[in-house]
């Protein structure tokens, strides 16, 4: 039997604003949260994008609220200024009726403007964790009366290399407060910040049979990873897409592929670390009014994006973990709209596909890339297509008198309509069908089935020379045996080295050593902290490969 809002127990005023908005019943999460939030105990929950955990925690702490009081009384800590964005709109309009004012403080944003704001009282404040501290240094920032605090998508926090940020943040609220939780996973690290500044929290976590959402078809298609650009291309030449995202690794990636895909007659956009502030609301603006249909992103970089009408999610790179997959399929089939998933998979990866299909405890589908004469077909097909709909409209008149000015001068009708064909098909040119080589199968281990790579195989990557134009191959003195884990890698090179951590590129973690991947105007800073990594209680260092 399903709830209501109005049964949560929740401020009228509340349950009235959210019905307005189009919701009367609550996720699953909504209704596990909220009645626990209002009672002022400490939460934990462990769930995807697309759950609604935003209102299951912005509606307790405004009920909770009391308005024009002069001081913070909550503060939501988010990984990115898109989320802080997203999240302090969502409350703001859900506490319109209490007069509630939020601000969200991020980087990017002149500091005047968000002191001033705090100078006239504000009663929320959501923001990263780098801004937020520096607002606090500079005696900005009170959090002293602040009654409860939001740890929102932790775990995205802790790879960003925000975790010593948090803590000090946290150091600044008071000891008596109600703290919540909300993360895809839980690390250690983030398991250990929970035991440390979080007391006898109460835990949800979403069942993994809500991951993925019935209405996106999800499957994949086996290629070399030379071959990527080449497929992905075949597939925009016969997939029916009105609006798409696709991920890739590195941010030098994105604004690489989306060149090579404009060049190929199918405009795009990069959205990564590079852009200000003003330029990625302004890309962001754009997709959101269909003035470009394609987005090349990191992970980290489409953080906070509300778009419900995306039909195509590309994984150009397949990510390193499943939680991360489900995040970027979580983008198409919103609102319960059919929605398409796509990855490229290479054949080194096909033990990750499973990994995947495991976590989300639903099958992805081997698919097969269209021929050169499929897409042939598919172009003359669309072709005729366009041409029935104007013959059907039967609005030609100017067209009809220039056929009859070639026919006075001798042409014949049939060669006349072929030569108009011809024209309107000379855009074609720009849309080269790149060959695809036949797949190149690794070796697989002796006595294994699966295709991760032989002991050999990690061997010879560490003489692999670096994949990406304007990279560096570094290499860390730890690796599996030591629990290393990628969100490891990520969150103490980008702290301790002062890097942002969606520049680094491709992670390979093996028994005794990690290889890594860093924009080459960022290495004499990584390699100048050697000796001063830890992960852990060990001491890590980084030389060049």
């Amino acid at each position: 039997m399903s709830i209501e809002f109005s049964h949560l127990g929740l401020h009228p005023q509340l349950v009235q604003t959210v019905a307005e908005l189009g919701y009367t019943t609550p996720t699953a999460i909504q209704a596990a949260i909220i009645p626990i939030m209002l009672t002022g105990q400490d939460v934990i929950g462990q769930s995807q994008t697309g759950t609604g955990k935003t209102a299951a925690f912005s509606l307790p702490i405004l009920h909770n609220l009391e308005a024009g009081q002069g001081h913070v009384q909550a503060l939501v800590l988010t990984p990115t200024r898109e989320l802080a964005m997203q999240v302090a709109k969502a409350m703001h309009e859900y506490g319109r009726p209490l007069n509630v004012r939020v601000l969200p403080v991020y980087g990017g944003q002149a500091y005047s403007r968000q002191t001033n704001r705090l100078n006239k009282g504000v009663d929320i404040v959501v923001g990263t964790p780098g801004r937020l501290l520096d607002l606090i240094r500079q005696q900005a920032l009170d959090l002293s009366s602040v009654a409860t605090v939001v740890l929102d998508e932790a775990d995205e926090m802790l790879s960003m290399g925000f975790i010593e940020d948090i803590e000090a943040i946290l150091e600044a609220t008071p000891s008596v407060r109600q703290t919540a939780l909300f993360s895809a996973t839980l690390p250690r690290e983030i398991r250990r910040l929970a035991d440390q500044y979080m007391h006898q929290p109460q835990s949800y976590t979403v069942e993994a049979k809500q991951l993925t959402v019935s209405t996106v078809e999800q499957r994949y298609y086996l290629v070399n990873e030379a071959d990527k650009l080449a497929a992905l291309t075949r597939l925009f030449e016969v997939e029916p897409i009105t609006s798409a995202l696709i991920f890739a690794r590195t941010r030098v990636g994105t604004g690489e592929l989306a060149n090579e895909l404009t060049v190929r007659g199918f405009p795009a956009e990069s959205l990564n670390g590079d852009l200000s502030q003003e330029a990625r609301e302004r890309v962001l603006a754009r997709f959101r009014q269909q003035q470009i249909t394609v987005l090349v992103a990191t992970d980290v970089a489409a953080r906070g994006l509300d778009i419900d009408d995306i039909s195509h999610v590309f994984n150009f790179d397949l990510p390193p973990e499943p939680e991360v997959y489900v995040h970027r399929v979580g983008r198409t089939g919103r609102a319960g709209k059919p929605g398409i998933a796509v990855s490229l998979v290479t054949p080194r990866e096909r033990w990750l596909m499973r990994k995947i299909e495991s976590y989300t405890k639903q099958p992805i589908t081997p698919a097969t890339l269209p021929t050169v004469a499929e897409i042939k077909q598919h172009r003359e097909s669309q072709l005729v297509e366009q041409m029935l709909v104007w013959l059907r409209r039967d609005r030609c008149r100017r067209e009809r008198e220039m056929v009859a000015e070639l026919t006075e001068n001798g042409y014949d009708v049939v060669d006349i309509a072929a030569a108009a064909l011809k024209v309107a098909r000379a855009e074609e040119k720009q849309r080269p069908i790149d060959p695809i080589s036949e797949i190149q199968e690794t070796r697989p281990s002796r006595g294994k089935s699966d295709n991760k790579p032989s002991r050999r195989s990690r061997r010879s990557d560490r003489r692999e020379p670096v994949a990406e134009s304007g990279m560096v191959r570094l290499a860390l003195n730890a690796g599996k045996a030591d629990g290393l884990q990628v969100n490891h890698v990520v969150g103490t090179l980008a702290y301790q080295a002062d890097i942002p951590g969606n520049v680094i590129g491709k992670i390979r973690i093996q028994d005794q050593q990690t290889l890594v991947d860093v924009p080459e105007q960022f290495v004499s800073q990584v390699l100048a902290k050697t000796g001063s990594y830890r992960i852990g209680k060990q001491r890590i260092a980084v030389e060049r490969v």
